[in-house]
């Protein structure tokens, strides 16, 4: 096996033991960039000089990728977007100051859809990712380059971001673990805002102990992001000993037994995922999440709104692409954000600029925001009743490149996602098996997700660690 190929806590091991240098396991990491990123694209950037140069000055320490919406000193912080061509980060960000102390490197930057608007990494201004288990196919999205890169053997780890299911999708389409942290677990100060009270950085990783390594390393309060509870953060990894779904009690969702769109293989692969459970000595609880079917059209209100808040300061003026072509104040800002935005980033920012318009706010906005409570409480009493909730993590495998062109069938990728998203508690994608080859399709990968109570990580991971086990 390839260093690059090993997981966090191999990497430690192997570091401990002296088999070999953290410049070793770096350059490890270059080497397959530059062997694989011509045909999987999961990286779009990647400072050799300052990641070998931190190896050196930090024996021991794990190279992770970066999703290119988190900003590290000295790095390019895109978004994958031409609106920010040639913005060079003058500072860290929480998770990447957390990261570099706790014995990490932040290592090539990956792509993404522009401004983590997309489940495909299509959107990406700047490049194409294929997903390393069929190339004509996506990797999934938002942090495409993120689970495409850990799928491919291309990195140890990597972070990423979740608004709506953007480290879960991508992590079931190509077969790697990835996490929601609960809504204030982790701070985002120095991570682009998409949409404010929805987005959380978390782990994409080989296996579900890397993750909760990774995630114990970033998570905790951090006064510069007011949303971040201060609360204690358990040791994750302490979490996994004796990991064991006996006496669980994981609830199956009633609304999501017969739900449209849902591919026979994903539904076989639940289906088999329900039973794994059960002969580990589960106990499988019907629940209900009675509201769950208005919660795309809640997110797809809210989202946009607090995104064409959040946007309106990529305005050509201080700091990105500016438009040669203006004559005024108003043409640079029209002109620039124009030629900047791509087109799903428009009609997000046009989606979100009317639903918070004077005469629709109440009609929209706020009826959303009264849902998404309704949403949030039922969620609170089916963990009343249960330990976890096991859904699938998308209605489909991966799909082939330019296969999904409506803008609507695209949204529904986050389908069994956004629930969980709205109301904040944590959630996990793990591997659950692949699908059934033929001529069509190859065999892909599948993901099923375990979803827990807000703050309830610990739990999260000692779940999804006794299922990976099963």
């Amino acid at each position: 096996m390839r260093l690059c190929e090993l997981g966090i806590a191999a990497a430690r091991a192997g570091l401990a033991k002296g088999e070999f240098s953290s410049r070793e396991l770096v350059q490890s990491v270059i080497d397959s960039w530059r062997e694989k990123n011509g045909s999987v694209g999961a990286y779009l950037t990647f400072d050799e000089e300052q990641a070998l140069a931190l190896a050196d000055a930090n024996p021991g320490a794990v190279p992770i990728a970066v999703k290119d919406l988190i900003n590290v000193k000295g790095q390019p912080c895109t978004c994958a977007s031409k609106i920010l061509q040639g913005y060079v980060s003058p500072y860290d960000a929480t998770v990447i100051a957390r990261m570099k102390a706790a014995g990490f490197i932040p290592a090539g930057r990956v792509n993404m859809d522009e401004f983590a608007m997309g489940s495909s990494t299509e959107n990406s201004a700047l490049g194409v990712t294929r997903n390393p288990y069929d190339l004509e196919r996506v990797p999934g999205g938002s942090s495409g380059g993120s689970a495409a890169a850990v799928g491919a053997g291309m990195c140890v780890a990597a972070l990423g971001t979740d608004t709506g299911g953007s480290i879960r999708q991508p992590a079931s389409f190509c077969n790697c673990v990835g996490v929601k942290p609960s809504y204030g677990r982790v701070s985002r100060y120095g991570v682009t805002a998409f949409a404010s009270s929805l987005d959380q950085v978390g782990p994409l990783a080989k296996n579900v102990e890397d993750a909760a390594i990774l995630l114990g390393a970033i998570a905790g309060h951090d006064e510069m992001d007011g949303t971040t509870p201060d609360v204690p953060v358990p040791d994750y990894a302490a979490a996994l000993e004796g990991a064991t779904l006996k006496g669980r009690r994981i609830g199956v969702v009633r609304e999501y037994r017969d739900i449209a769109g849902l591919d026979p293989e994903v539904k076989r692969i639940a289906d088999e995922a329900v039973a794994r459970c059960a002969a580990a000595g589960a106990e499988i609880v019907e629940v209900s999440l009675p509201h769950a079917e208005y919660a795309m059209a809640v997110y797809y209100i809210i989202a946009p709104a607090e995104a064409s808040a959040n946007l309106a300061r990529f305005d050509g003026v201080r700091y990105g692409h500016r438009s040669q072509r203006s004559q005024d104040v108003f043409t640079l800002y029209t002109r620039s954000r124009a030629e900047g935005f791509g087109p799903e980033v428009k009609r997000r920012i046009i989606m979100g600029t009317y639903v918070l318009s004077s005469g629709y706010y109440d009609a929209y906005y706020a009826r959303a925001q009264k849902v998404r409570t309704l949403i949030r409480r039922d969620f609170e009493e089916a963990f009343a009743s249960v330990d976890a909730i096991l859904t699938p993590c998308a209605p489909t495998p991966a799909f082939k490149a330019g296969e999904v062109l409506d803008p609507l069938t695209m949204y529904l990728n986050d389908l069994f996602t956004i629930p969980s998203s709205l109301a904040g508690v944590c959630a996990s994608a793990v591997p659950a098996g692949f699908t059934a080859a033929t001529p069509q399709r190859p065999a892909l990968p599948v993901g099923v997700q375990f979803i827990c109570g807000s703050f309830e990580e610990a739990k999260l991971f000692s779940i999804s660690k006794a299922f990976e086990a099963s």
